[in-house]
């Protein structure tokens, strides 16, 4: 059964009716850009064909009830009772709903403070999702965007894309409580068919840039290690802190307004760690600049080293990789790849490869050998196709 029909189906097995529509939302691969989107920096995501499915319908009482085919108990809670669950200001006190409730409602929160608490009076919602979770395809940013848009038709709200991003995004820092900057909803609501999306993290300001893969003979595959991770904890957070210290000592307002000029400066300045996080999102900036220009001028195929050398900096000024991800870039990179880079937040998750057409079930069987080979789980692998964002399916 596909997410949408099975969104449908919980939907009316849930709630006893038919939902009013369904609206969907893809996933996410970053080609380029790691940690710069939180420091105002330069992103080039685009969409994938893997969706989360939402479908809704309006109710009359001011309650909400959502359910999923991640867990099959409903939650419902009052309208006016989200801002209990979700303190203002991202405070320490957490949701008391199950875990991935907090996505949706967060969602829901975050829209009713942007456009006014008089603007729903209730919801059904049930989800599903074919979208890798823990795996770096931002499978959280395709639940929250799925119900936002479902929400901004389904209440009339009116709202335009960056708006719903930015609500997304909202529910992700302060209802869940991870310290995401807001490529992957931009990314899950903006993207084009056979295109990645330039975004300025600071203005908001996307630009498609065409990827013209089948005219140079390549094609993206997605490697999932099977390590998941968890941005609401850990080494995402300290990361980012980092970068917050940095941008502080070197008196900017973000590492955006750093370039690798400015990196001699940063080194005398700042301690060897803080350093090399600053170093990373310095010249990753730089590095999805190229790549962009590397795109129109020289087309995909010239982008390989770039994608290597962003993958270098992930490992060894951001230290954010893992066994099982530097094999899958190995690997892939001995079968023929153009180019390959860790995807994703790190700590685990997935590889995007950069490679001919022909090569890529070698590819997918050099990584299933080189992980039997370190004694880890095979990897699961999937064609990255550049696809439309979110919208309404029927």
């Amino acid at each position: 059964m596909s997410a949408s029909a099975a969104a449908r189906t919980l939907f009316t097995e849930a709630f006893g009716s038919r939902p009013a529509g369904i609206w969907s939302a893809p996933g996410r691969v970053n080609l380029i850009g790691e940690h710069t989107d939180y420091n105002d920096g330069f992103v080039l995501p685009f969409a994938l064909p893997q969706r989360t499915h939402a479908a809704a319908g309006a109710r009359g009482d001011g309650r909400i009830r959502v359910i999923s085919t991640f867990d099959g108990a409903p939650v419902e809670v009052a309208l006016d009772e989200l801002d209990d669950l979700f303190p203002a200001h991202g405070t320490a006190d957490r949701p008391t709903v199950p875990a991935w409730s907090a996505y949706p409602l967060g969602v829901a929160w975050a829209l009713l403070h942007a456009a006014g608490p008089d603007a729903a009076s209730g919801l059904d919602l049930a989800i599903a999702s074919d979208v890798p979770i823990g795996a770096g395809l931002s499978s959280s940013a395709a639940i929250e965007c799925a119900v936002a848009i479902a929400l901004n038709d389904t209440w009339d709200l009116g709202l335009d894309r960056v708006a719903l991003a930015a609500a997304a995004r909202t529910a992700e820092n302060d209802a869940v409580g991870a310290p995401t900057g807001i490529m992957d909803q931009m990314a899950s609501l903006l993207g084009q068919p056979g295109a990645a999306v330039l975004l300025d993290c600071r203005s908001l300001e996307g630009t498609v840039v065409d990827l013209r893969l089948a005219e140079a003979g390549l094609a993206l595959v997605v490697l999932d290690t099977g390590v998941t991770h968890a941005h609401a904890t850990g080494g995402y957070r300290e990361r980012r802190a980092a970068c917050e210290r940095g941008a502080q000592v070197l008196r900017v307002r973000a590492l955006r307004d750093l370039t690798v000029a400015d990196l001699p400066r940063a080194a005398r300045q700042l301690d060897a760690e803080t350093y090399r996080r600053v170093r990373h999102v310095v010249t990753e900036n730089q590095r999805v600049l190229d790549t962009v220009r590397s795109l129109r001028t020289g087309g995909a195929g010239s982008i390989g080293e770039l994608l290597l050398e962003s993958h270098a900096s992930m490992r060894d000024d951001f230290e954010i990789s893992v066994p099982e991800v530097d094999t899958a870039v190995e690997a892939a990179m001995t079968a023929g790849a153009v180019g390959a880079r860790m995807t994703g937040g790190g700590f685990g998750g997935a590889v995007i490869a950069l490679v001919p057409s022909g090569r890529v079930d070698d590819v997918q069987d050099a990584a299933a050998t080189a992980f039997a080979a370190s004694g880890f789980a095979p990897p699961t692998t999937l064609r990255a196709e550049p696809s439309a964002g979110a919208g309404r399916d029927a």
